[in-house]
């Protein structure tokens, strides 16, 4: 049974994905559920995270996103029996890699999968609608009424982001990075309030939103990165796709809430002083929130079920790619790592 890993070179930069032989699994036990996956998500590896953590491997298990069938259960398992049906995503320090026909997985870190789901459909969408629901509900607490500015909005996640916000009855603007990512984000329905189209680098992306909002600013954005520093001091790739961070800070309405994907994010005194005077806040949205935080395993449970019941009822249709073959995961993962798709790439097995 052949697993996929990623290796590290000794300077950390680069990575290298490899197929590896695996031994039969132990014994189920305590909480632990036996499962034959059958399909599996893939997205980027956060080898700086890794790192931080000082989990070091001479292999790292590749796939977390997995759903699939129970085999076995462990004696202590209170949530599952064999032949259940189940999606969810495996821990950062899991030993199994979820590119692989059968994982050993702890019964906290699974939800029961819809029937009229495919396993497709829960594994492409189970990390992106946790995501969103993130920064959503727990991170700028959205509600009917209010003005949304999802950035890349038709990005596997900005599209999931955009559905849950109209969901709870917001207005969305977005942006979009590509005459192709406009087109598609205009046949959205429920329509989005105004797309905004960035590929040029001509169109100001805080004028826009003041415009659509009569003035008022927007009460939530939730950035797919920002710019720090001025164009001569940036590479030049990400200049016209990326907001300043003054933009966002002026685009903010009073009482807004900045949700960002930017770990390294600098404020300057300025900065601090104008989100002060709008009285507005920033939140940071770490993917692995919950995953660093067992005091929270409840409240996560309950994300994964909403997520998936929101799938079920047709509230998020997510954008997939067409499912491929385990054996052609690992030429994949090395697009996924380098950023270079935009559906989401999901292995059938």
């Amino acid at each position: 049974m052949k697993g996929l890993y990623f290796q590290q070179s000794s300077t950390n930069e680069e990575i290298t994905f490899v197929f590896q032989e695996r031994e039969n699994l132990p014994v189920t036990k305590d909480n632990f559920v036996k499962l034959q996956v059958k399909a599996c998500a893939l997205s980027q590896i956060n080898t700086k995270l890794l790192a931080e953590m000082k989990m070091k491997k001479d292999f790292f298990p590749v796939g977390r996103e997995i759903a699939g069938i129970v085999l076995e259960v462990g004696s202590k398992v209170s949530f599952f029996q064999p032949d259940d049906e189940v999606v969810g995503i495996l821990p950062l320090d899991s030993e199994d890699p979820g590119l692989c026909e059968v994982v050993r997985v702890h019964e906290h870190y699974l939800v029961n999968k819809p029937e009229k789901v495919t396993w497709t459909e829960a594994a492409g969408t189970i990390r992106d609608g946790v995501r969103a629901y993130t920064a959503l509900h727990y991170l700028s607490h959205l509600s009917p009424g209010k003005s949304v500015l999802i950035m890349d909005g038709a990005s596997a996640f900005g599209t999931i982001a955009i559905q849950l916000a109209h969901h709870r009855g917001a207005k969305v603007i977005s942006t979009a990075c590509s005459l192709e990512d406009k087109q598609f984000l205009e046949r959205l329905r429920p329509s989005i309030a105004r797309v905004i189209d960035v590929s040029n680098g001509k169109v100001h992306v805080a004028e826009s939103c003041l415009e659509e909002t009569g003035g008022l600013g927007v009460d939530i954005v939730l950035d797919a990165g920002v710019r720090l520093y001025s164009k001569n001091e940036e590479p030049a790739v990400k200049l016209h796709l990326l907001p300043h961070k003054h933009d966002i800070i002026t685009l903010l309405g009073v009482g807004g809430h900045w949700v960002t994907t930017e770990e390294n994010l600098q404020l300057d005194p300025p900065d601090s002083h104008c989100l002060f005077l709008k009285g507005a806040t920033v939140a940071f949205l770490n993917d692995e929130v919950w995953n660093l935080s067992n005091v929270q395993q409840g409240k996560y449970l309950c994300i994964l079920k909403d997520v998936m019941e929101k799938l079920s009822i047709g509230v998020i249709r997510p954008q997939l790619d067409e499912p491929i073959p385990l054996y052609e995961a690992k030429v994949s993962m090395e697009v996924v790592q380098k950023n270079q798709g935009r559906k989401k790439q999901v292995v059938q097995f």
